[in-house]
């Protein structure tokens, strides 16, 4: 995977304030990492002969994919940056990373896909909660 989110970073010309840039990196690269990952797991679930019995997963993977898209764009801006939004971001990405997590574990026995999709997951939740307490 290519880092750029720490070169955009580091080419900033601006100032970041008292943010620790290796929490942000990695949960802007976690966000984009996960959303990749449910929406490819949303797709394997549609392709399952059970896909009926999927349907919460997906629901919850599309869901989970939008919500880190959303958090990762939004904390790659900083001009301007509104901490209270961005706190709230990270709290809605992360209880989305959750319930995700959760709900593929269900089939992560069953389902390779869905064992994947949980980690990412829960990497990303790791990664926004970080952040979010390192904010303050």
């Amino acid at each position: 995977m290519t880092l750029v989110a720490k070169d955009m970073l580091l080419a900033f010309p601006g100032e970041l304030g008292d943010v620790d840039r290796e929490k942000l990196v990695r949960c802007i690269e976690e966000c984009q990492s996960c959303a990749q990952a449910c929406t490819a797991c949303a797709d394997c679930c549609l392709s399952e002969d059970t896909v009926a019995e999927l349907a919460r997963c997906i629901r919850t993977d599309l869901d989970c994919a939008d919500l880190c898209t959303a958090t990762g764009r939004v904390l790659s801006r900083h001009t301007g940056r509104d901490a209270d939004l961005v706190r709230a971001q990270l709290k809605a990405c992360a209880t989305a990373c959750r319930a995700c997590a959760d709900e593929c574990e269900r089939h992560a026995g069953v389902h390779e896909h869905c064992r994947v999709c949980a980690e990412a997951c829960r990497r990303c939740e790791q990664a926004c909660d970080a952040l979010y307490h390192a904010l303050g």
